[in-house]
């Protein structure tokens, strides 16, 4: 039997993403999702992750457990942090999806940019940076951005304007930094739009990242 996969999503549209990278990086996986967008509507709604929505991850984290998960993804870096607090406590491994991303910037500059549609996940990526910088002699210098308007943009249903806003965002903020991390899953779409052209600085996002840093913890290394 192949080993399965447990995906924790916040944005529906997410399955479509993640499931051919899973296909590809790990194919002796079958993946299973479970999505909830209260989880992210109410962190936006609230400003930040509270302590009823971290306990409802961890919930979403023991359900996928005991329905029978070799490993777990969260996708949503909104509620980061949850997985952070809960991962001690899993029997099965289980990785935030920023991480990867997170790791590749800090290989790639001393000067990070983090670019977010959402203030909720701005913060969770940018602290996650630093964190994993710590035990770094000279911590990077980390440039924050909301992409005003994006996010409401994408909500009403106009992709256009949602990815005109992000790119824009991009192009300004490569003037200050050599590495560009895009703190939502569901920015990626932006580096594939036609027109976007080459960046003039590498721009991450975490989709891929995310399964490619499970991937490597799966298989020890």
């Amino acid at each position: 039997m192949s080993r399965q996969l447990f995906l924790i999503h916040t944005v529906p549209a997410l399955i479509a993403t993640f499931e051919p990278l899973v296909r590809r990086h790990l194919p002796d996986w079958t993946p299973f999702n479970i999505v909830d967008e209260s989880l992210l509507r109410i962190s936006i709604r609230e400003g930040s992750l509270s302590k009823v929505t971290a306990r409802r991850v961890a919930g979403y984290v023991f359900s996928a457990v005991d329905a029978g998960a070799d490993a777990i993804l969260v996708t949503c870096s909104s509620i980061g942090a949850a997985v952070d607090t809960v991962r001690p406590l899993c029997p099965v491994p289980l990785m935030r999806v920023d991480e990867g991303m997170a790791i590749r910037a800090l290989a790639l500059g001393d000067r990070i940019g983090v670019l977010a549609t959402l203030s909720t996940t701005l913060n969770p990526t940018r602290d996650l940076v630093s964190s994993l910088a710590a035990t770094r002699a000279t911590p990077p210098e980390i440039v924050a951005r909301v992409c005003d308007g994006a996010f409401e943009a994408l909500s009403a249903g106009d992709r256009d304007g949602h990815d005109r806003i992000v790119a824009e965002g991009i192009r300004a903020l490569s003037r200050e930094v050599d590495v560009i991390v895009l703190a939502q899953a569901s920015m990626a779409r932006v580096l594939d739009a036609e027109g976007f052209g080459t960046p003039a600085i590498p721009v991450l996002s975490s989709p891929e990242l995310g399964v490619l840093r499970l991937k490597a913890a799966l298989d020890g290394t």
